[in-house]
């Protein structure tokens, strides 16, 4: 005789007897076997007593291993949110911004690839949709073919919701029936609610647990209306969704992730923006003012803000070099004399590289504008602190 329970959908053994009681544990990680001698009544007042006995283990086994199979299952953490991914045909930027009333939210929703696309996968999150949905992509699938599959093999599809937009700007997007008001998502100029699969082009909008649907509009209109990079257009999309109303719970982390082809800080990776917002009252602003540090530190020099090093910006960056007490060392030994001679310009690289400009050094007679400021803004700081 074989007794089943079913725990979290799942059919699972728990009793068998042939001869002796067995208590069987399956699930995906664990096997295991508790054996427990059966006594037949005939053996008398003995055998009844040894039989009670055998039963009542039964009982408290078949509670343990319910309770242990019970306990062993996968939880899936509530990531209630609002994103958008999207891709710029034009560079081949591909990426993804995050806002939710969760701690920590970078490594579980946002994913992308270059040359494949980005998932965002929230709610109940199945973060397993963002490696496979990249896979799937790669693979050949389309944005809306990734997401019909990632939800057609997930028993919990009511409970997720995601957004896939592919590398040729297909889009498609999915809110579970269960997922808690208010909840939907739009593709391009495609917006749909619960229980249905929205598809479009350029991005994907979506949300859960939102005050209402005027966030993901927000969002969506200030993407297409905003001109910049990819990651400019992101951005303001998810700080307009919070302004709208966004998650009707509150704030508390963010992200942003954007790949570009040789984006990385050395050109050897595609990890063109990777910022995470872990826990902070106000996480839209606070995300705002890293990827302003980031587009600093790590964004290399545009040619349209470059200013010539003249004699009068020359001697002003001479007197800062050369002054000891700023940074407890002199960077320029020279006169003050507003001539860029090679000099000045190894102090000025150095200085660079000790304030972590490291890729905007330049070998000519020019200055990133981001960079100047900088510099008099940290330099003035420093005076008036004296």
């Amino acid at each position: 005789m074989t007794l089943c329970l079913r725990l979290a959908g799942r059919p699972t053994t728990i009793l068998r007897i042939c001869g002796s009681i067995e208590i069987l544990g399956e699930d995906f990680l664990h096997h295991a076997t508790y054996t427990i001698p059966f006594i037949h009544p005939a053996f008398g007042r003995f055998g009844m007593n040894a039989l009670r006995w055998s039963v009542a283990s039964l009982l408290f086994a078949i509670a343990f291993v319910a309770g242990f199979l019970i306990s062993s299952q996968p939880s899936e953490p509530l990531i209630n949110t609002f994103s958008i991914a999207a891709v710029d045909l034009k560079t081949g930027d591909v990426g993804v911004a995050v806002q939710s009333k969760f701690p920590n939210v970078r490594p579980v929703v946002p994913w992308a690839e270059v040359g494949v696309g980005a998932v965002a996968t929230q709610s109940f999150v199945n973060v397993s949709y963002g490696p496979r949905g990249l896979t799937l992509m790669r693979n050949g699938a389309s944005a809306e073919q990734a997401l019909r599959i990632l939800i057609e093999t997930d028993e919990r599809r009511d409970d997720r919701q995601v957004g896939i937009v592919d590398a040729k700007g297909n889009a498609a997007s999915w809110t579970g029936k269960e997922c808690f008001d208010w909840a939907g998502g739009r593709a391009g100029e495609s917006i749909g609610g619960k229980g249905v699969v929205v598809t479009g082009k350029g991005f994907v909008a979506q949300g859960n647990i939102l005050t209402g649907r005027e966030t993901i509009d927000a969002m969506a209109k200030t993407f297409e209306l905003t001109s910049g990079s990819l990651a400019d257009r992101l951005v303001a999309a998810l700080v307009a969704g919070g302004k709208a109303g966004g998650d009707r719970r509150g704030e508390q982390s963010a992200a942003l992730l954007i790949k570009r082809k040789g984006g990385g800080y050395d050109g050897t990776t595609d990890d063109y923006i990777d910022i995470s917002v872990y826990d902070h009252p106000r996480p839209l602003q606070e995300l705002e003012r890293l990827y302003e540090i980031h587009k600093l530190f790590f964004f290399r020099s545009d040619s349209s803000n470059l200013l010539p090093i003249v004699p009068e910006l020359c001697r002003e960056l001479q007197s800062i070099l050369s002054d000891h007490a700023y940074k407890g060392m002199r960077f320029y030994h020279g006169p003050v004399n507003g001539v860029f001679d090679g000099t000045t310009k190894k102090a000025l690289q150095d200085f660079m590289g000790w304030e972590n400009y490291d890729v905007r050094i330049r070998e000519d007679n020019l200055i990133d504008k981001e960079v100047l400021a900088d510099i008099r803004a940290n330099y003035g700081r420093w005076k008036r602190r004296k």
